[in-house]
Formats: C-alpha cells, sequence, structure tokens
C-alpha cells in the first residue's frame, strides 16, 4: 500500500509543479495591480482507499469522513471520523477488531501559491481516540511435539468498551483538481499514548491506528476526495 502512496504523491507532486509553473508564466504575462483572494469554508470529504482496500481484502470493511476549516493563510483545523473492521489473521491467532474513532488537529500549509490557486504540501498533528470491539475468534497453542501437534481451538471470546489514544505525525499533498473540488494523499506516523487489552490477549489492530507494532508504533494512508464550501474570500 505504501508502495502505491509513494505513486500517487509523485503524481500530485508533478500536477501541482505544472499548475505552478502555469501560474508563474500568467503572472510574468499579466504584471498588472490585480488583488488575487483565495477561498475560506468548510472542507467536506472522505477517504476513498478504505472503500477500494475493502473490495479487494475480504478481512476488511470502513468508512471515514474528513473535514477541515482553514483559519488563515497557513493554519486548517482538521478532523477525521470513522468506523473499522478489521480481521488479523497471526501464527498462532485469529481476531476481529471493530469500531468507531474520531482524530483531531490541525494541518500547516507551506506551500506558497500563486494568483489564486489552492493547493497544498502540508504537516500535521492529530489527537485519536478509538472505542473497539476486540473478539479473540481462534488460537493455536505453541506447542512444537511430534507426538502432540497443536490444532486451532474455536474461542469467540469478546472484549467490549476497549479505548484506543494515540498521537499521529502527518505529510500530504493536496490539490484543487477544479473549482472547489479537492484530491488529497497523505501518509502518517502513529504512536500509542494508552490502549486497552482484552484479557490474556493484546490488541493487534485498533481502528482508527490500523496495525499496532511491537513498538507501540503504526503507520496510516489516505486518499480523500473533498469538497470547498467557500465562506469568504481573503
Amino acid at each position: 500500500m505504501f508502495k502505491y502512496s509513494i505513486n500517487i504523491i509523485f503524481l500530485l507532486v508533478c500536477t501541482l509543479v505544472y499548475s505552478q509553473e502555469q501560474a508563474m508564466e500568467v503572472a510574468a504575462i499579466e504584471k498588472d495591480s490585480t488583488v488575487y483572494k483565495t477561498a475560506y469554508g468548510l472542507r467536506l470529504g472522505a477517504d476513498i482507499s478504505k472503500p477500494i482496500m475493502a473490495s479487494f481484502d475480504s478481512k476488511y470493511s470502513g468508512i471515514e469522513l474528513v473535514a477541515d476549516y482553514r483559519i488563515n493563510k497557513r493554519f486548517y483545523i482538521a478532523a477525521e471520523v470513522g468506523f473499522e473492521k478489521k480481521v488479523s489473521v497471526e501464527d498462532y491467532t485469529n481476531s476481529t477488531s471493530k469500531g468507531n474513532y474520531i482524530r483531531i488537529g490541525f494541518n500547516y500549509n507551506a506551500y506558497d501559491n500563486w494568483l489564486d490557486m489552492n493547493n497544498e504540501v502540508f504537516t500535521g498533528v492529530r489527537y485519536g481516540l478509538g472505542f473497539f470491539d476486540q473478539t479473540l475468534n481462534s488460537f493455536t497453542p505453541n506447542v512444537n511435539s511430534l507426538y502432540f501437534p497443536s490444532e486451532s481451538i474455536n474461542a469467540a471470546t469478546s472484549t467490549n468498551g476497549l479505548k484506543a489514544h494515540w498521537t499521529e505525525f502527518i505529510l500530504g499533498i493536496k490539490v484543487e483538481t477544479f473549482q472547489n473540488l479537492f484530491i488529497s494523499t497523505s501518509i502518517s506516523y502513529k504512536i500509542v499514548l494508552a490502549i486497552d487489552d482484552p484479557e490474556n490477549f493484546k490488541t493487534l489492530y485498533a481502528p482508527g491506528f490500523n496495525r499496532i507494532f511491537e513498538s507501540g508504533t503504526g503507520f496510516g494512508f489516505n486518499y480523500t476526495l473533498s469538497y470547498l464550501i467557500p465562506f469568504s474570500k481573503k
């Protein structure tokens, strides 16, 4: 998945650079006193990578809605809410995590637009909170014996009301393809702050966080389509 995300980011960078060059050419021709303004407002959208993943992976389903609000030239308040269900198959366990999550924070646009362009090369920070249930579907005892081979044991043991807290750091690109319509891709590095584990079993996947590595970290990828509802221009 990260291989595809790098390709998508490269494509968006090329698009952004081309648009910038076109704008510079126009600016060079139109040397006048025109003041260009960009739109401020509420941007709403969805992460389309999740239904795409679900179409290729029968063990996954999810939906995520995204929003941001521009407060000045550089900063945006941003949030994501969603639901995920994931079956994790490990060497000795088969488990299911499902639940809701919310992430809230801000993005900083480091890109200098020309004229009335509204593109972004951004970094961001999020605080994430997830509420989920964990089910141990089956497990295989770790017994190495030629005479007593281990067999999978159906467990179907569920623990409800678990919580996960984390923070994440984001790097991404957002391009206005048509008026007020944006395509964005981003990658994130996540760090667990606190997480509930079921009794005698470790949480391997948390909705909104993704796979949890032994170091308590993880990675994420988003590919979103969003539409800007403009309130004003500044």
